[in-house]
């Protein structure tokens, strides 16, 4: 089986990641998928969180 350029990507909430003084214990995640040779960066987009209840920036993860 050959491997696709498009790969699979976690999106996960800056702002949850950063602040330990939440009221709710948890990240908000999402997942997509990507073109490899077209966006060779970490994606950044902004997605909403169920944690903050608003729009946030959430970045790709490992």
């Amino acid at each position: 089986m050959a491997k696709g350029v498009r790969i699979i990507i976690t999106l996960e909430c800056t702002e949850c990641r950063s602040n330990s003084n939440k009221r709710s214990q948890g990240v908000s995640r999402y997942t997509s998928t990507k073109n490899r040779r077209n966006t060779t960066s970490r994606l950044e987009l902004k997605k909403f969180c169920t944690h903050c209840n608003r729009h946030t920036v959430h970045k790709e993860i490992k």
